[in-house]
């Protein structure tokens, strides 16, 4: 058994500026996203420049952040928030949802695209592999901030929370990081470095985030006020999982059938 390091969720304090831990991991993720970016872009054939990067981010991150935070609200705990509305803003406290904030992350893309004349499918696949990176530091931030830990475990890397001392547990927020932050980073970069027909990057990195979610979910503590949501041992995030494994699925087979469009990813 590993006991918690208890870190302080407030990494620097300045007079009456708290900086937290939480936001710091999202910063690092936006910065690692741009660096990414700009190699991507600067690939000969790319159809991408590497100054449109900062900007493509910026809509990403705002994506990201109002899409995570009011899917979390929706899906998750729109009782208590309705409650409490004023917490709604308190994202320093953790309670992002990753697949709101995904539909954030489409919506900013498609804007995007408007903007620069391109598909939606055409900003995704550039994207995709920028992703995992993000989820990797925001997974660390969750094992930071003591959140969304596993189910108990006698496994000897089983982690003794201080804000659950009942039993160690499975730390699956690291669980996470290294199956949607690590693994799939490497398989979505290695699956993007030959030229792709239009969805078929986005299309991967679907199925393979609803894969490793879906699976991780089997020894994630469902949230407390939800528990199993069907069959008494599926999670909310295993059936949001599952149109993102059916719509990764259907851009392959879809791509597969058409051919090559200009616009490169």
């Amino acid at each position: 058994m590993i006991t918690h390091p208890g870190f302080d969720p407030v990494a620097i304090s300045i007079g009456p500026l708290s900086v937290h831990w939480y936001g710091l991991m999202y910063l690092a993720g936006f910065i690692a996203g741009v660096m990414l970016g700009r190699l991507r872009a600067s690939r000969p054939g790319s159809g991408w420049k590497p100054e449109e990067i900062t900007d493509l981010v910026v809509y990403i991150a705002l994506g990201v952040i109002l899409g995570g935070r009011l899917g979390y609200v929706l899906f998750y705990n729109l009782s208590h928030y309705f409650a409490n509305p004023a917490g709604i803003l308190a994202i320093w406290d953790g309670g992002m949802s990753f697949h709101g904030g995904l539909l954030g992350v489409i919506v900013a893309m498609w804007l995007y695209g408007r903007r620069t004349a391109r598909s939606l499918l055409a900003v995704s696949d550039f994207m995709a592999p920028l992703v995992p990176a993000g989820l990797l530091f925001g997974r660390i931030g969750n094992f930071i901030n003591q959140e969304l830990w596993g189910k108990p475990t006698d496994l000897p890397w089983g982690v003794l929370f201080q804000t659950m001392p009942d039993h160690a547990r499975h730390p699956s927020q690291l669980y996470e990081a290294g199956l949607e932050g690590v693994l799939l980073f490497i398989l979505v970069w290695w699956y993007a470095a030959r030229k792709r027909l239009e969805g078929q990057v986005a299309g991967f990195f679907l199925l393979g985030y609803g894969v490793f979610r879906f699976l991780v979910e089997f020894v994630r503590e469902p949230d407390a006020h939800l528990g199993p949501v069907a069959l008494e041992w599926i999670s909310m995030g295993q059936v949001l999982s599952l149109p993102m494994v059916l719509l990764g699925g259907w851009l392959l087979l879809r791509s597969g059938r058409n051919p090559p469009k200009k616009s490169s990813s």
